[in-house]
């Protein structure tokens, strides 16, 4: 099935927002928030880069804040030798009590896949990881990663392909982030104390600057949809699981779920509902 056909599957449910969708602006929707001169934005707003040396990493996060929409970016990852490296690209709230959903991209050696690490956190608890390899280079083109976040359920996307759906089971007595709003926040960072097998592999700082890409960044925001009903029912259709399903099956390398030794007395409650 090619990108186009995934596109046109997944996007069904979300038809009547287009009128809602907003094609960003580096200038106008993000701050650079820190880093020095390593952050930069290009070509009139359309193209933002962020970099790591031995001194510093960098970062931005967005002027505004989300309560559930549909998130896009297009990223194109650090290229080569990226082990020790992470970039984070992920929506948050503040204070001890936060929500965040979380993706990670960490680097490893020349030839070895990038691991991306996904996270959920409610109330401040986290510890949902799933991790996946991807089913392509991550730093030989630009590809489009999105969060869809509506009051019933969390989905993350790879090229509007869902690898990963965390439902609200609140009815089990889980929390779900579905009460703070959220800013859209990247950095690029070392973490060579854990990130690339386990810590075992450091940063090799003669490859640096290490740089990251952004691009094409679009919201489709609840508050502006003239359906606001849209945002809160259309779960994945049969294609769309399917698709899920071949992802976890043949990329998941981590799954929270079904890791018996952190949960010994049986997976959490949230992991008992599923698409």
């Amino acid at each position: 099935m090619g990108i186009a056909s995934l596109a046109l599957l997944v996007g069904l449910a979300f038809s009547s927002l287009i009128a809602a969708t907003y094609a960003g602006n580096f200038y106008q929707d993000f701050d650079l928030t820190w880093g020095g001169n390593r952050p930069k934005i290009f070509k009139g707003g359309q193209l933002l880069s962020l970099s790591l040396d031995i001194v510093s990493g960098s970062g931005f996060q967005s002027k505004k804040e989300y309560l559930f929409g549909r998130i896009d970016m297009q990223l194109k990852l650090v290229p080569g030798n990226s082990a020790g490296t992470v970039t984070a690209y992920y929506m948050s709230s503040q204070g001890p009590t936060h929500d965040e959903i979380d993706f990670e991209f960490l680097g490893n050696v020349s030839g070895d896949p990038y691991v991306l690490h996904t996270n959920v956190f409610t109330q401040g608890k986290g510890n949902r990881e799933q991790q996946f390899y991807l089913w392509f280079d991550p730093s030989k083109n630009f590809h489009t990663y999105s969060i869809i976040w509506k009051p019933q359920h969390i989905i993350f996307l790879v090229d509007n392909t869902p690898i990963r759906a965390f439902k609200n089971a609140g009815k089990v007595g889980v929390p779900f982030p579905k009460s703070q709003p959220m800013r859209i926040y990247s950095s690029l960072w070392n973490a060579d104390d854990w990130a690339t097998r386990g810590g075992l592999v450091k940063t090799d700082w003669s490859k640096a600057p290490f740089t990251a890409y952004y691009r094409n960044f679009n919201v489709i925001d609840s508050k502006s949809s003239n359906s606001l009903s849209e945002w809160q029912t259309n779960e994945l259709d049969a294609p769309s699981r399917r698709r899920l399903r071949w992802v976890q099956k043949y990329f998941m390398i981590y799954n929270y779920c079904t890791d018996l030794k952190r949960f010994p007395r049986g997976a959490p409650a949230e992991c008992r509902r599923s698409f």
